[in-house]
């Protein structure tokens, strides 16, 4: 059976200029830094079983309008240019995988008590494939470990691990996403100590890179949560019924993999937690239904703060975890990775208003926003912890036996969406771009990197924010892997000689 082209192992790293057909805007000048699975397996090495798994590679598109005509750029003369650089993370799990020693990951292999205990405590694991985001001044690739790996942005060398410094508390578990407060600068992350009682410790990072306890909140068993929501007042953590038993790690003997561990527990339903920010207080907690989701889209307040509205991507349960082994994707068995866009509201009940914290008669209600089949949505950083309109995904088809075919415009108000499908066969994760001083919430681009499985590669295309007109394309010298999350970084611009 021939495998699917976007989960193949790319080991070639590479630097270089590639020419543009179309044109980038004039203000389109940073960089796109996407991370994710660049190799599941290596010549005499190891191989890993799941999606999340494969091995951190790193991918770096510089936006470089008119620079097509520089020397040694390879573009057109005068044309615009995006210059182009991947490469693997060095790290603890690289190593072993590539000597053969790779033991186990997220869904791979099996643990040991010895190999448990080291990975909380010693050398957690730090195969960060999910995300890179700037934390202070440092730029740091995340998994969903309490460990991030620095790298240097432009040359994408991984230079060191990143771990929880200074005295507010830490875990063993943490949310990939981390969520920046574009008011504060703050940069704030929900990690999970695993123990007796276990507990959910929130911190934010300031713009110069200190960091310091938000709040604590405890749990009877934790959940598997991926990201949270944030407004200017509040932290939502979103408890699905996906729970562990910590003291399960600490049986000895040989066990399934980290996320075996966790048990679908749906007659819990969704506790949503809502913190304070400032005093630390869980402010409400209302349980809706059971469901299960990774991605928060961007989550805003109304009504002077007594509502808290958030988008979240869900599935029914977390049969979609099980549909992304390597097995199954690539023989194109995807039925369970279709999400919808659901719209939460919080209302806060006497929380709010009458000086006293517990939420005993907050309530949430559930709507869906669009169920045409999306997966990795996000929404316009211009936006994040204010009122959205418009969310950008990967658009699947329903029921789903084909990775995104699509990018989906989705607007919320009205339920309706705009689609682009050309430029390649498959497409990953949206990110908008808006425009600097634009007035329009859309007004801005939007990029992603779509896979042509007969020409073997990959383009990174770049679409009008209104209307999803393709504006430029960039192909790629080589086909990569479905990747997991991006980020634009405007201050990471081209050098004069490249």
């Amino acid at each position: 059976m021939r495998s699917h082209t976007g989960f193949h192992s790319l080991r070639e790293e590479t630097a270089v200029s590639l020419p543009v057909t179309g044109d980038l805007p004039d203000w389109l000048r940073g960089s796109l830094i996407r991370n994710g699975p660049g190799a599941f397996s290596f010549p005499d090495g190891s191989g890993v079983d799941h999606w999340f798994d494969g091995l951190a590679m790193l991918y770096r598109f510089t936006f470089d309008p008119g620079g097509g005509g520089r020397s040694g750029s390879g573009g057109r003369s005068g044309g615009d240019a995006v210059h182009y650089r991947n490469r693997f993370l060095r790290t603890d799990a690289y190593e072993a995988a590539r000597t053969g020693e790779f033991e186990g990951g997220f869904a791979t292999g099996e643990t040991t008590l010895r190999s448990r205990l080291a990975g909380f405590l010693t050398a957690p694991y730090d195969n960060a494939n999910i995300v890179a985001e700037r934390v202070g001044d440092r730029y740091v690739a995340l998994t969903e470990s309490p460990r991030g790996v620095e790298f240097d942005p432009n040359t994408l060398a991984t230079t060191g691990h990143v771990d929880r410094e200074g005295d507010a508390p830490s875990g063993q578990l943490s949310c990939a996403h981390f969520k920046r407060d574009p008011a504060t600068g703050a940069l704030l992350t929900v990690d999970t100590a695993f123990g007796r009682t276990s507990r959910y410790h929130v911190t934010a990072w300031t713009p110069g890179g200190g960091r310091r306890h938000v709040a604590t909140v405890s749990t009877e068993k934790p959940a598997y949560m991926h990201s949270f929501a944030l407004t200017p007042r509040y932290v939502v953590l979103t408890e699905f019924p996906l729970r562990l038993d910590p003291s399960r790690f600490l049986k000895p003997g040989r066990q399934p993999a980290f996320i075996e561990q966790f048990e679908w527990e749906p007659d819990r339903g969704t506790r949503i937690v809502v913190v304070d920010r400032t005093t630390g207080a869980v402010v409400a907690e209302p349980v809706t239904d059971a469901v299960f989701g990774f991605h928060h889209v961007n989550a805003f307040e109304r009504d002077g703060g007594t509502e808290i509205v958030f988008d979240l991507e869900t599935v029914p349960d977390a049969t979609t975890i099980d549909s992304l082994y390597l097995e199954n994707v690539r023989a194109g068995e995807m039925g369970a990775i279709v999400g919808r866009i659901d719209r939460f509201t919080v209302d806060l009940g006497s929380s709010v208003g009458a000086g006293r914290y517990g939420g005993a008669d907050a309530t949430v209600s559930r709507e869906t926003v669009f169920d045409g089949g999306t997966a990795l949505p996000t929404s316009s950083p211009a936006r994040w912890c204010r009122r959205h309109r418009y969310v950008y995904a990967m658009g699947m088809d329903t029921p789903v036996t084909e990775w995104a075919r699509r990018v989906v415009k989705v607007d919320a108000e009205t339920g309706t969406a705009r689609a682009f499908d050309d430029g390649g066969d498959y497409f990953g994760e949206p990110l908008f771009v808006p425009r600097p001083e634009g007035d329009a919430e859309d007004e801005g681009v939007v990029v992603t990197v779509a896979l042509d499985a007969d020409d073997g590669r990959s383009r990174l295309l770049v679409l009008d924010g209104e209307t999803l007109a393709e504006r430029a394309r960039a192909t790629l010298p080589h086909a990569a892997p479905f990747d997991f999350h991006g980020r634009y970084f405007p201050e990471l611009r081209a050098a004069p000689d490249e």
